[in-house]
């Protein structure tokens, strides 16, 4: 059928898609049931940095259309980041195997569907799981991430601020939950409540909150997350020798059962890249595109200054050229100011069992422009691997709602086999790198080798013997009093202590991340 026996609807939706520039091809049009190959709906490579919403209900195929969308930008360049929830992503590495199914999609929608596996590497948070462990020192995870990992609320956040401040002005490394433990124990200490006086307290109470938390949190396993060699988040930037952009999947079934962690994670993995690449502005693709999964739970419980942050990093992180598309089952579960910069919408089906569930539809309704469709309608009547899109167009308006019958995905729709998922794992170039964790020196081991407080005016000291007077040496041996004054131990470790203090304190963007040095 050609554009011109397209039924006049279609034709007008189809005018909306034919862009010039290099796109993303999502499927074809879809009008009363049917799919016209003649009208594709497509998203310009130029505008994924304006950022974009994939939602739906459980079961429409929200991970079929990532997988879809993640292989197009690999094929054409482009870094891509997954975060693996359910554990079947994987199969993005492996050709898609033809069968019925995939050839009536294929035809319906004009797609020359080919099975093809795509470069990937395989991560997991820590080590748990299959993949390379990805670690995050706690100095750099920083005082408003790792508060809400531990569930704080506002007056703790605050306390565990100021307990991050002290470790920075004092040259205590906070690599793993160990060093942050020690540094809240020593400053409910006598001595570490004096030191504190100048900038505030931190009250028994509040300290013994954040403790429990820690203790629970490494208890469950994610103390593991927490320590060195720290991931450098360049690694994601990454392009295969063919020039296909690598495409990282972050494994997270073995930390279902901890959900606020793996959302925040990947909050800081943003907030890193965020810290560490340059502005670039627009340019004809981004760097990277980063599919934040599961997005409801990042904004759940969030504090005021947590959700701020937040919008602010989405706001300004597209001028460094990098793509969020945040993945829920409503907009709603993005907040308003968020939801404000999310160009790109693909909406695959809503369920409208409840009042709640009808609520959640008309809000969803209200998101999109107007259309010819009767969108409350249709968005409860999609089938699986159906979606209403909207996009940005080249020129940066939002182009005519289109419902979709998306493409079928060419790599394999399932998860690989174990054994290759760990084969894949064990032959990258990074698994050397981080696969063993590390323990330097760090608070821990400061605080711990720290001389006995000065006895109390209660138990006096007890009186030294006297100890027979040196010999002054000669000019040519000690250097005189200066010499000597330079060789005395106490000296000499003061002059340490007060070298390393110099520039110590750690700069922190938005969200309390520490700026590195790479």
């Amino acid at each position: 059928m050609t554009t011109q026996e397209l039924p006049s609807a279609v034709r007008d939706i189809a005018a909306g898609y034919a862009f010039t520039g290099p796109a993303l091809e999502l499927g074809a049009v879809l009008l009363d049931g049917a799919a016209y190959p003649g009208a594709q709906v497509r998203i310009p490579l130029g505008v994924l940095n304006r950022h974009g919403l994939v939602a739906g209900a459980t079961g429409t195929g929200k991970t079929k259309t990532l997988q879809l969308m993640a292989e197009q930008l690999s094929a054409q360049g482009v870094p891509v980041f997954l975060a693996d929830v359910k554990g079947d992503v994987s199969g993005i590495s492996a050709p898609g195997a033809a069968n019925d199914r995939v050839k009536a999609r294929a035809g319906e929608v004009g797609q020359e569907w080919q099975g093809q596996g795509f470069p990937t590497e395989f991560y997991a948070l820590g080590g748990l799981g299959n993949g390379i462990p990805l670690r995050a020192t706690v100095t750099s995870f920083g005082p408003l991430l790792l508060a809400k990992v531990l569930e704080l609320n506002e007056t703790q956040e605050s306390s565990l601020g100021l307990i991050f401040h002290f470790a920075d002005k004092n040259g205590l490394e906070l690599y793993d939950l160990k060093d942050l433990s020690a540094v809240i124990s020593f400053l409910t200490s006598p001595e570490g409540k004096e030191q504190l006086k100048g900038i505030g307290g931190l009250s028994s109470a509040t300290a013994g909150v954040i403790l429990r938390s820690l203790t629970v949190l490494e208890n469950e396993g994610a103390g593991a997350f927490f320590g060195e060699p720290e991931f450098d988040t360049a690694e994601l930037l990454r392009t295969a020798p063919d020039g296909r952009g690598v495409v990282s999947v972050l494994e997270l079934p073995a930390v279902q059962d901890r959900p606020r962690l793996f959302s925040t994670f990947l909050m800081w993995l943003l907030a890193d890249l965020y810290q560490e690449l340059p502005e670039v502005g627009d340019l004809d693709r981004p760097k990277l595109v980063f599919f934040f999964d599961e997005a409801h739970l990042l904004f759940k419980g969030a504090s005021k200054g947590f959700l701020e942050a937040i919008t602010q990093t989405v706001r300004l992180i597209r001028s460094k050229a990098v793509g969020i598309f945040f993945v829920t089952q409503t907009p709603k579960d993005v907040p308003a100011d968020v939801l404000a910069q999310l160009g790109n919408r693909v909406q695959h089906a809503l369920r409208a069992f409840t009042p709640d569930d009808a609520k959640a539809l008309k809000a969803t309704v209200s998101t999109f422009p107007r259309s010819t469709y009767d969108l409350t309608e249709v968005l409860t009547q999609l089938g699986t691997g159906e979606a209403v899109v909207t996009v940005l167009s080249e020129k940066g308006a939002p182009t005519p709602v289109a419902a979709t019958r998306l493409r079928a995905p060419q790599s394999l729709m399932g998860p690989v086999e174990e054994g290759v998922l760990r084969a894949a794992v064990d032959a990258s170039p990074l698994t050397a790198r981080y696969r063993d964790a590390i323990d330097r020196e760090s608070a821990y081991e400061k605080l711990a080798a720290r001389p006995e407080p000065a006895p109390s005016a209660a138990q006096p000291e007890p009186v030294p013997e006297p100890q027979p007077v040196p010999a002054p040496k000669p000019a040519e041996e000690g250097g005189g009093l200066l010499g000597s004054l330079l060789s005395n131990p106490m000296l000499k470790s003061f002059a340490r202590s007060a070298g390393t203090q110099l520039g110590r304190e750690i700069s922190r963007s938005l969200f309390g991340t520490s700026r590195r040095r790479r």
